[in-house]
């Protein structure tokens, strides 16, 4: 009698439980089981039903105004575990335009700029460069790298008996001054902007944030400005990785939000991101966003961790590590990023956001240890607790890029920091203590 008992509960406990998923299912998911929805105890939580107005005691009055009181919640962000090529597959590839160019390139004398004016004139093209030599660090690292355009303009035009100020001219003021800006492009009527004068960097921007307003707020929108007066084929702008703030992908992807920046500085990039997106919209302007991710190499800037580890390293001096070392980067050498740059000036996209970055991130750690093996001394390192508005990791998706620009990183971390401390030995001596003459316009 029992064991009859025993199976008859059995077989009622499973239709119970059933029915008991089913509510779970409709709750928690806001679907209903089409199998089970006769015997559900409610509609899902969203649906103004009878049977959840009974359930509640409410009219459907009272169900409407509190529809209104109630806060939306917002749907979660997607995260992106691993690179997403399928995003990108409808959208058309624009061929390279080919043939000489007139480029207008701000900022041409700091670090990428100056590399990718570099790549320009190599190729035969002429450049415009308006600079203004801020101090924001040492002038004369960008009165060399100025140095070293003026010797590769002259020895190009050589080639085609001309001067070097036939195809390079190098202006140096604000480019919010009107005057200036009004007089370079009706003089030069350049047809492709490369727009890279800003202020960097993620701590200084917490600081004084005025500054970076001014600069790469307004900046960029002077620039488009003109762009759209003069009627320029292709404006290709700086953005950072640092606009993706504490993304909990573990491929930061250009499908992904980033309107939660944790530093004025990605505030001020991301605003450059969407300004350029309204001038497209409005005036169809061809405008291309580039992400650059964590940038170093020869001639780098002297206040970026690769820089300054290099440095400190070789002269036996102490550096600075924030946090445990677990924080990573998508260390990208200098090289690869200016192929991702000259790419976009190329292919005159209506609008488009892209990475540029090696793919993958490499620990604080290991980047440190690197250096040591190849500037051969051991780093005296002091711990440093995490600075505000750092972000614990950056690491790009560049599948986009590889189907749009035909862009991939071609140099490892190791390789990359194995040229940039023969760049700086070479430079600066074997104890790095010296400076040889004209040395940072080498590389």
């Amino acid at each position: 009698m029992m064991i009859s008992i025993t199976r008859k509960s059995r077989s009622i406990i499973q239709i119970v439980a059933l029915v008991a998923i089913s509510n779970y299912i409709s709750f928690s998911f806001g679907t209903q089981s089409k199998l089970f929805s006769t015997f559900l105890i409610y509609d899902p939580p969203h649906v103004t039903s009878e049977k959840n107005r009974s359930l509640r005691g409410t009219s459907i009055a009272e169900d409407a105004y509190l529809a209104e009181q109630a806060p939306i919640e917002p749907l979660p962000e997607p995260k992106f575990t691993r690179p997403s090529p399928h995003l990108w597959t409808d959208i058309p590839i624009v061929p390279p335009r080919t043939g000489h160019k007139k480029v207008l390139v701000t900022g041409a004398a700091g670090f990428i700029g100056s590399h990718v004016a570099y790549a320009l004139l190599e190729r035969g093209d002429e450049v415009i460069v308006v600079d203004e030599i801020n101090d924001y660090y040492d002038v004369r690292i960008k009165e060399d790298n100025l140095a070293l355009l003026r010797e590769k303009a002259k020895e190009m035009a050589q080639k085609v008996d001309k001067k070097g100020e036939d195809i390079l001219t190098i202006y140096r003021g604000d480019i919010n001054n009107q005057t200036l800006m009004k007089s370079v492009f009706e003089q030069h009527k350049p047809g492709w902007i490369c727009h890279l004068a800003a202020r960097a960097g993620v701590r200084p921007s917490i600081k004084n944030p005025l500054i970076y307003v001014r600069a790469n707020v307004q900046g960029t929108t002077s620039m488009l400005e003109y762009s759209r007066q003069y009627n320029v084929t292709n404006v290709v702008v700086a953005s950072s990785s640092s606009i993706y703030g504490e993304s909990k992908s573990t491929y930061f992807s250009e499908a992904e939000s980033v309107n939660e920046p944790v530093s004025p500085y990605a505030a001020t990039k991301r605003s450059g991101e969407l300004i350029s997106y309204t001038y497209h919209k409005l005036y169809d302007l061809k405008i291309t966003n580039l992400r650059f991710f964590t940038v170093y190499g020869p001639r780098g800037r002297p206040d970026m961790a690769p820089y300054k580890f290099i440095s400190r390293v070789t002269r036996g001096e102490v550096i600075e590590q924030f946090g445990d070392g677990t924080t990573s980067r998508d260390y990208t050498y200098i090289e690869d990023i200016v192929n991702g740059v000259v790419r976009a000036i190329d292919r005159p996209y209506s609008y488009q956001i892209f990475n540029l970055g090696k793919g993958s991130g490499t620990k604080l750690a290991d980047f440190i240890s690197l250096v040591e093996k190849h500037v051969g001394n051991k780093a005296n390192i002091k711990l440093m607790p995490s600075q505000p508005g750092d972000v614990p990791f950056t690491n790009a998706d560049v599948s986009k890029a590889n189907r749009l620009l035909g862009y991939s990183s071609k140099v490892t971390t190791e390789e990359g920091i194995r040229r940039t401390v023969a760049w700086f030995k070479d430079t600066f001596g074997e104890d790095g203590v010296g400076r040889v003459d004209n040395a940072l316009a080498k590389g």
